[in-house]
């Protein structure tokens, strides 16, 4: 008998017939005598839906001063979403209990609507798998050392899945969503994108990092470090497909590097739209600039990305880097009011119409030119590049957001990555 972690997207719980289904899926799993622990997010929109009702109420909600409140308010969708999935398997003649997080306890930090997982009591959901019951436990939350209820951020159920999985020891954490694997880039954009049988950990915590929405990145990061097997695949097959079949379908994050995967320069190519870039210019050039800058956007809980720092100039230089679009303004008022005085720099500007585009794989560590051929390929379509960043098995470029897709399909066809078999 294993112990498997399920979890469920919002498209997967969109409605009371599609909980029906992730019920009768669990159910099925269940009853082939594994001990079952379920991380469902909330209904598809639910989340968006209740924030939008406070935005009504106060438009500047992405003020800090709000933050607990917002955790209060959007930890509700996962609540409503337990309790049905929990009815829904009672219904199939299944034991079946829910808890929110502050019940388990899932104990965070208290940096509200950015929490990270501090610890997990896990014996209270223990003694419910022992008695032969189903324990469904809300993503995306958790509780901190005062007892407030925060929230991990968007697509924090990945993480509460794995953490889950990853103090309990589970077997295996099966991320269920409304796609079928990881591909090599979004169909969407580039149909011949293909879908990946294995991909490495290194790979998959690149691609979640620079723009994959198929994983959150603290969930893989969290696999990595727990060693968490980790399997992504689609809660709309027949809920009925055997057991054996279900548990080979999908994509498998693996912790070993095989022969095959060694073969692929590279793995897949990611996106993120989501970037604004902020450069602050005629900042004199001496030791300690970018800490004065980067400090104080750490302190407010903003996280950068892309950095880049241009060759001085008669002892001044310009300082750039990339923030996520929803920390663009509070970002560009915090080195407005702060950081620009005290610096004695010229100005802030920024740009929100940018985009990132990265080629990832592991056989880049044992090839030479793969980057060359990305800016032969990004050149070939008249794309111009405005930063650059790498790592062993990735490299990054930031670009103007009109040219995301043509370049998305460029380097996919570069790379032959749609002849490959995955």
């Amino acid at each position: 008998m294993a112990l498997i972690v399920h979890k469920y997207g919002g498209t997967s719980m969109g409605s009371t017939e599609r909980i029906r289904n992730v019920a009768k899926r669990v159910a099925k799993w269940a009853r082939a005598g594994h001990q079952m622990v379920v991380v469902p997010s909330a209904m598809s929109g639910e989340t968006n839906r209740l924030l939008g009702l406070a935005k009504e109420l106060a438009p500047a909600t992405h003020s800090d001063e709000y933050a607990r409140e917002l955790d209060m308010i959007a930890s509700t969708g996962e609540q409503v979403s337990v309790g049905l999935l929990s009815i829904a398997l009672q219904a199939e003649g299944m034991q079946a209990v829910s808890y929110a997080g502050w019940q388990v306890p899932v104990k965070t930090d208290s940096a509200f609507t950015k929490a990270r997982i501090e610890s997990i009591d896990d014996a209270r959901v223990r003694a419910d798998l022992a008695a032969g019951k189903v324990v469904i436990i809300t993503g995306f939350q958790g509780v901190d050392a005062k007892g407030n209820i925060t929230t991990l951020g968007r697509g924090g159920s990945d993480t509460s899945a794995v953490a889950v999985a990853a103090a309990m020891k589970a077997d295996e954490c099966l991320i269920y969503t409304d796609v079928d694997g990881v591909y090599t880039t979004d169909p969407r954009i580039v149909p011949e994108a293909r879908r990946l049988h294995t991909i490495s950990f290194e790979e998959m915590l690149e691609m979640a990092s620079l723009g994959s929405k198929v994983l959150q990145i603290r969930s893989v990061e969290f696999a990595g470090k727990y060693r968490v097997p980790l399997r992504v695949l689609s809660s709309f097959t027949p809920w009925d497909i055997p057991i054996d079949e279900e548990a080979r379908s999908g994509t498998l994050i693996t912790f070993e590097e095989d022969e095959k995967m060694e073969q692929a320069v590279v793995s897949g190519i990611a996106f993120n739209r989501d970037e604004a870039k902020i450069t602050v210019m005629g900042v004199p050039d001496k030791p300690g600039i970018a800490y004065q800058i980067l400090g104080a956007v750490a302190e407010a809980n903003i996280d950068v990305d892309v950095i880049l720092q241009n060759v001085s100039h008669e002892g001044k230089t310009d300082f750039s880097f990339t923030v996520h679009r929803n920390d663009y303004a509070k970002t560009i008022d915090l080195l407005n009011g702060k950081v620009l005085p005290a610096l004695g720099a010229e100005k802030v500007i920024g740009d929100t119409r940018i985009c990132k585009v990265s080629i990832v794989g592991i056989g880049m560590r044992s090839h030479v030119g793969v980057a060359a051929s990305m800016f032969r390929a990004l050149s070939e379509e008249g794309i111009n590049i405005q930063m650059i960043t790498t790592s062993e098995i990735k490299t990054s470029v930031v670009i103007d957001e009109k040219y995301m897709e043509l370049a998305v399909r460029a380097l996919h066809k570069a790379f032959d990555l749609d002849q490959n078999a995955a």
